[in-house]
């Protein structure tokens, strides 16, 4: 009887394991822009993609021309930087999607509103 026990348990680890070993595999990474990199008119970049929470964007800029703001939809229409955002500066950011709307934005002058802007939602 313990032992058919054992089993099952050992059975209900593996089940999740595979579950989540599943989710990790599925997930991509996307360069933002693709070949262009982060830069002006990026607004359209996502059409066409499909995206899931767990996937990982990436974000090529040079350092002190652009960088990446993590924004609430707010934020993201009015290209304005909300008090606690987070700021991304590296000029090779990688950022994990939520499930959910994910919203960045360049916050230098004139930038986000010549489309330096992303939208995403992730499923």
């Amino acid at each position: 009887m313990a032992l058919g026990r054992v089993s099952a348990i050992i059975s209900l680890m593996l089940s999740f394991w595979l579950v989540l070993h599943c989710e990790m595999a599925h997930s991509a990474t996307y360069t933002v822009g693709d070949g262009n990199g982060w830069t002006f008119n990026t607004v359209a970049w996502p059409k066409g993609k499909r995206f899931r929470a767990g996937d990982t964007l990436v974000f090529n800029y040079s350092p002190g021309t652009h960088n990446v703001v993590a924004v609430d939809k707010a934020g993201y229409k009015a290209c304005k930087t909300p008090k606690g955002a987070k700021t991304y500066n590296s000029g090779s950011d990688q950022i994990k999607l939520v499930k959910g709307q994910n919203y960045f934005i360049c916050n230098f002058v004139g930038h986000c509103e010549s489309g330096t802007k992303v939208a995403i939602n992730a499923l």
